[in-house]
């Protein structure tokens, strides 16, 4: 599979050029009960539709085809849980099986087409099923992280309002055991929206008590079920219509749900795999992700299944799990081809393995690339990583909204030289373009916001769920004719990006988008608490973790350090351990503009210890100085101002 000359520039000047003739092409790696008779229509949704009229199913084309095809005996998963202690291998005739009973126990609950599923899993077997099996009968799954707290929970449950929520009793951590069956049953108690049912698979590490006419145990009803013989088909689908909806953290109030479409998420998937991931059929494709981020939906469950590939279902952490060998025992046991996760596991594992001794420890002859995506990849780790591995390091660039690489390195098509820092190239159909201020686009090596003009391609989304409004303000508005990353970056002579942090609110913990809004409502909340602002400042193990500042009400007695310890608690609660909130800092003021702004941006340069100037609009330009004092009582904060 050798590619000597890369195809790259010829490939995405077609795509721009003729989107309907190049996503058409790319549109026969997929089975269609019908085709569709176009690629793209502008008048359709917001700001058009890929695929109007084509008729598929995504379960089909991930599972049944593959087996129809003589190839069922053929590993589909490999579960590997060193928290558990458990592996198990799935082959696509045996998915096949679990599958279509699970979707027949479904519509024995009363799913249908269109109504959704909340899924609130770990990473077993059964949360890839579920999925599946959601797609095969035409309902929209929502799947939630299991690290979320019961609030996250219930926000979800209340916008998507599933007809049925599929859990399991527990998620396991490598210290502690994690009862999500409390999680969901508090969650129901705070959502005004009711499922009809919920079932709940029985882990072994804790049983979870059910609720006579509402809970269902998995295990019982999918034994009755095989008994009955019940299963069901694929049902056809639009491709027009939801696959699924995934929430982000982008905005307090109102969920943001991501809606993504079923035929264009399919189309672009497929050529992903092939085009810039080099991934054959028949070879071992693994994502160290969560089923509950973007990147587990397209890159553990749908990407590689729809590729006939055999995926790592990885139940584990890159360090801990016994050590920092753990990936690279992967590796060596499922041969794994092409390896995907994020920058901060390689800090993990360079922390506790800096010579990289355990890696020689396990035979990594089958690894051919190794990618990064989720938060910025800093060199020295991208070098560290290369000259250890001695394989190609490639970082990329995409978003939850996207579903798959706006830029990468498109190894599929021939490698291009790998610039450490950079994203790479935008993928086909992407037409980035770095704007000022005034939404016009300027030349190389200069900051500005990151845009993809519109159309976006097949896999984005075409809006948010039931908020075309939100979704046009939300990411429309600002730049018109354009889709706002809302990422700031610059791109170099050679037409390399480099994605250099957000422009919004939103910081990266460990490849996790979190809002610094939502966790200052939490900080609000609390009575003694009168002004709070969260930053994002810089962390060598998770690229990005929260730090608040806290201005306590007048009059207040108690220790602030007996306040921060209940601030610290009341984030982890609501909001759940994944926003790894460990710092408030109690303060006399919060250093604001004239207009009453707060100098989020100038604090963080502070926190970060980068040069930073004085701002122009400032109130009163001490405040900045106190910033910087009762950073440094912590140990953070050295810079001053240029």
């Amino acid at each position: 599979m050798t590619i000597e000359v890369s195809r790259y520039a010829e490939v995405h000047t077609r795509s721009i050029r003729d989107p309907e003739g190049f996503w058409r092409e790319a549109a026969r790696a997929i089975d269609w009960f019908e085709e569709p008779p176009r690629a793209f229509d502008p008048a359709l949704g917001v700001y058009g539709r890929w695929f109007p009229g084509g008729v598929t199913n995504v379960c089909h084309n991930a599972v049944d085809r593959h087996v129809a095809a003589g190839r069922g005996e053929q590993p589909a998963i490999f579960y590997d849980s060193p928290v558990a202690g458990a592996k198990r291998t799935v082959t696509y005739g045996e998915l096949q099986v679990e599958v279509s009973v699970l979707a027949g126990m479904l519509r024995e609950l009363g799913v249908g087409k269109g109504d959704r599923v909340v899924v609130y899993m770990p990473m077993i077997p059964e949360a890839m099923f579920a999925m599946l099996a959601c797609a095969r009968i035409g309902a929209i799954h929502s799947v939630v992280f299991g690290g979320f707290a019961a609030a996250e929970l219930a926000g979800r449950i209340e916008d998507a309002q599933p007809k049925v929520i599929l859990s399991a009793s527990c998620g396991i951590e490598p210290s502690r055991v994690v009862p999500y069956k409390p999680l969901l049953d508090l969650a129901l108690t705070m959502a005004k929206h009711q499922p009809d049912a919920c079932l709940i698979f029985q882990r072994p590490q804790a049983e979870a008590k059910l609720q006579p006419g509402r809970d269902h145990d998995w295990e019982t009803l999918r034994a009755a079920a095989r008994a009955a013989g019940m299963a069901s088909e694929c049902v056809p689908v639009e491709a027009t219509e939801p696959l699924y909806i995934l929430y982000t953290s982008g905005t307090t109030g109102k969920p943001k749900g991501v809606v993504r479409d079923t035929g264009g998420y399919m189309v672009a998937l497929r050529w992903s795999m092939e085009g810039l991931y080099h991934v054959a059929p028949g070879e071992v494709f693994w994502s160290a992700s969560d089923i509950g981020w973007v990147v587990g939906h397209s890159y553990i469950v749908y990407a590689p299944l729809l590729a006939g590939c055999t995926t790592v279902l990885y139940e584990g952490k890159p360090v801990g799990t016994p050590d920092a060998g753990a990936f690279w025992r992967v590796v060596e046991d499922y041969r794994v081809a092409a390896l995907f996760t994020a920058p901060t596991a390689l800090r993990a594992i360079k922390k506790e393995d800096p010579e990289g001794a355990m890696m020689g420890a396990h035979d990594r002859s089958s690894l051919r690339t190794l990618f990064l995506a989720g938060e910025r990849a800093d060199p020295d780790t991208v070098e560290w990583a290369q000259a250890k591995l001695g394989v190609p390091v490639v970082d990329h660039w995409w978003q939850t909204e996207t579903g798959w690489a706006i830029a990468g390195n498109p190894v599929g098509l021939g490698a291009l030289p790998i610039r450490v820092g950079s994203t790479g190239v935008p993928m086909p159909g992407y037409q980035v373009d770095i704007l000022d201020e005034g939404g016009h686009p300027i030349g190389p090596d200069r900051m500005g916001s990151i845009a993809i003009k519109l159309p976006l391609p097949p896999g984005c989304l075409p809006t948010l769920w039931q908020q075309d409004e939100r979704f046009r303000e939300s990411y429309l508005q600002e730049f018109p004719g354009y889709y706002k990353t809302a990422d700031a970056g610059f791109r170099d002579a050679e037409g390399q990006l480099f994605i250099m942090g957000r422009t919004d609110d939103i910081i990266n913990v460990a490849g996790h988008r979190l809002s610094t809004g939502g966790m200052e409502e939490v900080l609000a909340a609390h009575a003694d608490v009168a002004e709070c602002a969260v930053i994002g400042i810089h962390d060598e193990l998770k690229g990005e973790v929260p730090c608040g500042f806290l201005v306590l009400k007048a009059g207040v007695s108690r220790s602030p350090a007996d306040i921060e310890k209940e601030i610290v608690a009341l984030v982890r609660e609501r909001i759940g351990p994944v926003a790894a909130f460990r710092l408030a800092i109690t303060v006399n003021r919060l250093p604001k503009t004239r207009s009453g702004k707060i100098l989020r941006g100038t604090m963080k340069k502070i926190a970060d210890a980068q040069a930073w100037n004085m701002p122009a609009t400032i109130d009163d330009p001490a405040t900045l100085d106190e910033i910087a004092v009762a950073l440094q009582a912590r140990g953070l904060a050295k810079a001053t101002a240029a």
